[in-house]
C-alpha cells in the first residue's frame, strides 16, 4: 500500500499497541473538538480546525507514539509532562503504558482554546 490518504487508511495498517493508541487518541480527538476535521499532513494523522489550522497531530513509532501540539501548549503543561519525553511540541506515549488520557483531553482543549482566542497557528 502506498502512503495513506487518510486517518482511516494510517490505522489500518498499524497493528498491536500502535494501533490502539492511535485509536485512543483518536476518540479523544473526536471526544474534546468533535468539530474538527481529519487529514494527513506530512504523513501523519491531522486534526483541523474549521478555519483550517492544524490543532495537533499523532504519529505511531515503533517503541511509541508522537502527539504533536503546538510549543505554547506542550509548555503550558510541563509539570504535568515531567515523567514523559518531550520535543518541541511533541509528547512521546511508549507503547505497554497507559495512556495519559486525562492530560491529553485537557492538553486538546488547551490547543483548541489557544487557536480560538489567541488566535495561535500551527508551528
Amino acid at each position: 500500500m502506498g502512503r495513506p490518504q487518510t486517518i482511516d487508511e494510517y490505522v489500518e495498517e498499524l497493528a498491536g499497541q500502535s494501533r490502539e493508541l492511535l485509536e485512543q487518541v483518536r476518540a479523544l480527538a473526536h471526544e474534546v473538538a468533535p468539530g474538527a476535521t481529519e487529514a494527513i499532513k506530512w504523513g501523519a494523522p491531522a486534526w483541523l480546525h474549521s478555519s483550517g489550522t492544524i490543532l495537533f497531530m499523532a504519529s505511531a513509532h515503533a517503541k511509541h507514539a508522537n502527539v504533536v501540539f503546538t510549543p505554547s501548549t506542550r509548555e503550558a503543561f510541563d509539570p504535568d509532562l515531567a515523567t514523559f519525553t518531550t520535543g518541541k511540541g511533541s509528547v512521546k506515549l511508549p507503547y505497554g503504558q497507559p495512556v495519559p488520557d486525562d492530560l491529553l483531553r485537557r492538553m486538546m482543549a488547551f490547543r483548541v482554546r489557544e487557536h480560538e482566542q489567541e488566535g495561535v497557528l500551527w508551528m
